[in-house]
């Protein structure tokens, strides 16, 4: 196992204070290089000029490493705002291109298949040629795609362009968390800066129903997608200028056979979910789906360990820790997102609301989810992850739980206080999970390490839309106003074992035996 990262004094970071202190001299890597002016600026000979320059340097090291931190929080923030955004629009898409609960689904899942799919290749090609470079792609794909979006005139043409925008979001979170850590290296320092990154996400996803409402309610769902273009353009901008390039000293070998398997089990998998209801759960199509998934699986565990540079390092879940901040992840990024798929299609097509009203409606979720996901950073750095993971399987059980009971004429109130409830395990749970995963990782696999932290998210994402929306799609009877609350009924309920699954891990895999083999794997 490779060295760990050095220490060194944490600083502020956009205005939050993370601890006071000079900038220690190792504070960049070796291996980075600046575009434009030197960060070391005001160097003069003698021991005057040397101490002004150390405060000066310390001052700019501090400046440039704030104005990194929001340069990759843009991607994210952009990411974030897509994903509530396009839930919001899913009812006047259905409309416009003819689409079912299964074209819906495809709608969220091409994006998010693509992006699961395509991570730990971007986080290790990030780290072979260039963290920036690779960030650089990755949001001008995003940006390109979500014009695309926008022109689809067919519901294929949007799933085509929806994975391309998959293609270009694969490459952001890998490189972006592959900056911060190899910028942000003691481990208070950097499970901070964490919780400002998923504080930014909460943020983007507040705003997000509210924006989509409103594009969708002035020029059509097709402006849900033109919110992304100057984030995107003002991101590429800004990288160039600020973001330090970095890569990992020796690179890493293609993996085209893990590459290949990992698309074909996801795509299988997500494709028999998905098309299930329709073509039956017996039908040889998708028995087969089924089984190509298992089978692509298999292939893919025996093949990577054999390597000597795998894509996926299945050794890595020998921790418990970080099996267990995995596992947590596709729960709980499940859950969200079968929140948001039901909450939306309950508030427009059985409520009557519109897609602004249903933003705002939806808006508490989102908004706690901001306010808590930097206090988690504070208490992952202060006592551990144990306390936020718990919190949050609790929230996130109690609320799915208490949405399985709505009707078609629930109060408004009981809605709010369902939705901040939920708010609270989704803000909760996302700095301790991604702190897990970093913390334990060699400096030079920081790409492959996001990536994999990534992927988990989003194969979460991608079944818990698949799921959710199967089990809606196979207990619908009748239109959608009349037969969709007694449907998500059991989908309800799937989500509340989601977190508590989440809550059952916070308590398991944060004990001392637990800890232990994470020591075992190091060593």
């Amino acid at each position: 196992m490779p060295a760990r990262l050095p220490e060194r004094r944490p600083v502020p970071v956009l205005g939050l204070e993370l601890a006071a202190g000079r900038r220690a001299p190792d504070a960049y890597p070796a291996q980075a290089s600046y575009p434009g002016p030197s960060p070391y600026p005001g160097q003069a000979a003698g021991n005057a000029g040397q101490l002004s320059a150390g405060a000066g340097q310390a001052a700019a090291g501090h400046g440039r490493r704030g104005l990194m931190l929001a340069v990759c929080c843009m991607s994210l923030f952009m990411v974030g705002l897509d994903n509530t955004i396009v839930n919001v629009g899913l009812p006047d898409i259905g409309r416009d291109l003819h689409a079912g609960v299964s074209g819906l689904q495809w709608t969220i899942a091409a994006y998010t298949i693509a992006l699961a799919a395509l991570l730990m290749f971007s986080g290790a090609i990030a780290d072979r040629i260039g963290r920036r470079t690779i960030f650089q792609v990755g949001l001008s794909l995003f940006t390109l795609g979500s014009w695309l979006c926008s022109l689809a005139p067919s519901l294929s043409w949007l799933i085509g362009f929806r994975i391309l925008q998959g293609v270009g979001g694969s490459m952001l979170n890998p490189a972006a968390l592959g900056i911060i850590t190899n910028s942000f290296t003691r481990p208070a320092e950097r499970a901070r800066a964490i919780g400002v990154w998923d504080g930014v996400f909460g943020l983007s996803m507040a705003l997000g129903p509210v924006l989509g409402g409103v594009l969708v309610g002035t020029v059509g769902w097709r402006g849900i997608f033109w919110a992304n273009i100057p984030v995107g353009l003002a991101a590429v901008s800004l990288t160039a200028l600020f973001v330090p390039d970095s890569r990992a000293p020796r690179s890493r070998r293609a993996d085209p056979v893990g590459q290949f398997l990992i698309i074909m089990m996801l795509g299988s998998l997500a494709y028999a979910i998905i098309e299930g209801p329709g073509l039956g759960w017996r039908s040889p199509e998708i028995f087969g789906f089924f089984a190509l998934a298992v089978a692509a699986l298999a292939v893919l565990l025996a093949y990577e360990p054999r390597r000597a540079e795998p894509m996926v390092e299945f050794r890595f879940f020998r921790s418990v820790p970080f099996a267990g901040a995995n596992l947590s992840a596709v729960c709980a990024i499940a859950a969200m997102a079968g929140f948001l798929f039901l909450s939306t299609l309950y508030l427009q097509d059985v409520r009557g609301l519109s897609a602004l009203q249903a933003g705002l409606t939806i808006l508490p979720m989102p908004v706690v989810m901001a306010l808590c996901a930097p206090l988690a950073g504070r208490m992952v750095a202060k006592r551990g992850p144990r306390i936020p993971l718990v919190i949050a399987g609790a929230a996130l059980t109690i609320s799915s739980a208490a949405l399985s009971r709505l009707t078609g004429t629930t109060e408004h109130s009981y809605l709010i206080v369902t939705y901040a409830l939920f708010g609270i395990g989704a803000g909760m749970v996302s700095s301790p999970i991604t702190n897990g995963v970093m913390s334990g990782v060699p400096k030079t696999q920081a790409g492959m390490a996001s990536g994999m932290n990534s992927s988990s998210r989003q194969l979460g994402q991608s079944l818990g839309v698949a799921i959710v929306g199967s089990v809606l799609a196979a207990s619908m009877r009748g239109s959608m106003q009349t037969g969709f609350v007694h449907a998500a009924h059991a989908g309800w309920w799937i989500l509340a074992g989601c977190g508590y699954v989440v809550l059952l891990l916070g308590l398991v895999c944060t004990t001392r035996w637990a800890r232990a083999t994470a020591t075992r794997l190091s060593t």
